[in-house]
């Protein structure tokens, strides 16, 4: 598979700025007069309000809802609502949503669980005769699609939290699917590359018309620049501002599904579409340093990042030096020992019976971290007893006058997920499907009207009971990875919340996943060129493999400064986004 390569240059980490020709690598990187050199601009600062999103427009887009008067979570709608027109690669309505709330009126977290589940006229046993021997579900094409859970958590946000009227926050969306909309160089890049990988599996996807005639341009993927239109998806953003979620899951659009899916081969039906609901959940979290980290638990990987947190608590990661080959090597054989109860225990909570509470406990993580040799790399590991894939996503945070927050993901799961487009509707669904086990027993085995292992993770931390930070990572498995180095960034090496999403990542790739494939030689890491060569040389030393490249996420962030009572907002280098506040 194809993932987004992305190779920006970096200088090593410093507290001041100085002038680096001659030292280290050779970059045209200009010079900052204040601040860490590597750090691509300062954080953007605002009382009122802030919004970070991975597009610009959905950023303004989000800015004009706060500012006439609504909730954080109405600006959240509306900037997801515009970036399923405007980055329609990445997210949109035949995905999947979660989110976390904080709500200042009542002074608590809320969580939002808006996946969706496998068709329920689909068994275990008729699958497994149609893949044959095929150990794992096909990534694109009819078996890969599951029900798409966005719309429905729009309108479950928006009935809890929200306040401007519906058609208020689909209206920028409609308008620029209708306009047409420039699209922007990472995007465009993107694109082009999901646009000839989905091609290449055609043969799988069985229904590829309708992608071609939704999402290419004269047979091609757009360019960076040239203007994209999407008249279907604005007039079935048009039924929802009328008909509400209902339209979606059990009226017209609902029909279009249904029709669609008995033509092209997927086992999706209406009875599937009606039977959906999200669900509010309460967040899970670990104390870190003193820092409250909060992430919503399975069916998705959020738990992982809090594993990490435990194991890695255990040193002092400030004495070993910020991406240092000591600091690098702890946190890639942290990530390989969650990653190991994530490949067995991460799964649907009503068809798994296993509890994950002790997962989280100090007392489990103290036995994991015994497993760490910090002078070789492991190159197999096993879970923990009780007794993916890279993924493609788009994350917004938001901020208001009042206090409230969103961290907000919602994702096609792969760019452009399974290829399929319905007939007429402008949207194309998910591959979340693909994420099941086909092995008997696993946590994760495929079931009817069952949510498949889930990727994608919003993240939030608060400190006394206050909100600190809402923030994520996009990138599939390179999530958890990215939410550890981020707060370890903040929390243990002092770097303000702009400085910590541009500081060079690794990402690590191989471990175990819920599909039931296993690591069996370590896997491989990948390292960012602000990395140094002696930094890479220790690692390969310690046997770790090196990578020539990977994707190493998507990172939004706004950090509450509780004294000063100022929104702190930060956007990613590696995207196209924008953070803005007033």
């Amino acid at each position: 598979m194809n993932r987004l390569p992305i190779c920006y240059c970096f200088i090593l980490l410093c507290l001041v700025t100085s002038h680096l020709s001659g030292q280290g690598q050779s970059t045209d990187k200009g010079d900052r007069i204040t601040g860490p050199n590597f750090a691509t601009r300062s954080p953007i600062l605002a009382r009122h309000g802030m919004v970070a999103t991975s597009h610009p427009l959905a950023t303004q887009i989000a800015l004009d809802i706060l500012k006439q008067g609504g909730t954080a979570v109405d600006a959240a709608i509306a900037a997801n609502a515009a970036l399923g027109v405007i980055e329609p690669n990445n997210g949109g309505i035949g995905g999947d949503l979660f989110a976390i709330v904080w709500s200042a009126k009542d002074r608590k977290l809320y969580g939002l669980n808006a996946s969706g589940r496998s068709p329920k006229g689909l068994t275990y046993d008729a699958l497994k005769k149609v893949l044959g021997n095929q150990p794992l579900l096909p990534l694109y094409g009819p078996l890969s699609v599951s029900v798409p859970g966005a719309v429905d958590g729009w309108f479950q946000l928006h009935q809890r939290f929200g306040k401007l009227p519906m058609r208020n926050l689909l209206a920028p969306g409609i308008q620029y699917a209708r306009e047409g909309v420039p699209v922007p160089q990472v995007i465009a890049y993107s694109w082009q590359v999901a646009a000839r990988r989905l091609a290449a599996n055609e043969t799988i996807i069985n229904e590829f018309g309708n992608f071609r005639k939704t999402f290419l341009i004269d047979g091609k993927a757009p360019e960076q620049g040239q203007v994209f239109r999407n008249p279907d998806l604005a007039a079935t953003y048009e039924k929802l501002a009328k008909g509400g979620r209902d339209v979606f899951y059990k009226g017209d659009i609902a029909d279009a599904i249904d029709r669609y899916a008995r033509k092209a081969g997927l086992y999706l039906r209406k009875a599937d579409l009606a039977a959906h609901q999200s669900s509010w959940i309460t967040p899970i979290s670990v104390n870190y340093r003193g820092y409250d980290v909060h992430e919503l638990p399975p069916n998705g990987q959020g738990i992982s990042v809090l594993q990490m947190l435990n194991i890695v608590e255990g040193f002092d990661l400030k004495s070993m030096g910020h991406n240092s080959a000591d600091y690098l090597h702890l946190l890639v054989e942290a990530k390989k020992l969650a990653f190991e109860d994530r490949a067995r225990h991460y799964a649907d909570p009503d068809f798994s019976k296993a509890s994950i509470d002790w997962l989280l406990t100090k007392e489990y993580a103290t036995k994991r971290r015994q497993l760490i040799d910090l002078k070789k790399a492991s190159e197999r590991l096993d879970a923990g007893e009780p007794a993916l894939r890279t993924g493609d996503t788009v994350y917004l945070t938001v901020a208001d006058d009042q206090g409230n927050m969103v961290s907000l993901i919602q994702s096609n799961m792969l760019e452009f997920g399974s290829g399929m487009v319905p007939d007429g509707l402008g949207f194309v669904f998910h591959n979340r499907g693909t994420s099941f086990s086909m092995q008997l027993n696993h946590a994760n085995v495929y079931a009817p009207g069952k949510r498949p292992f889930n990727t994608i993770i919003p993240g939030f931390v608060t400190k006394n009971g206050e909100p600190f930070l809402s923030f994520g990572v996009m990138g599939g498995a390179m999530q958890p990875q990215g939410h550890l180095q981020v707060l370890c960034n903040i929390i243990d090496f002092g770097m303000n919340v702009q400085e910590a999403g541009d500081a060079a990542r690794f990402s690590h790739s191989g471990s175990s996943e819920p599909t039931g494939t296993q690591m069996t030689d370590g896997g491989r890491l990948a390292l960012e060129s602000g990395i140094s060569t002696e930094v890479r040389a220790a690692l390969e030393a310690r046997g770790h493999h090196l990578a020539p490249t990977d994707f190493f996420g998507g990172y939004q962030a706004i950090q509450w400064d509780a004294v000063n009572r100022v929104y702190w907002g930060a956007t990613e280098m590696r995207k196209d986004g924008q953070a803005a506040g007033y």
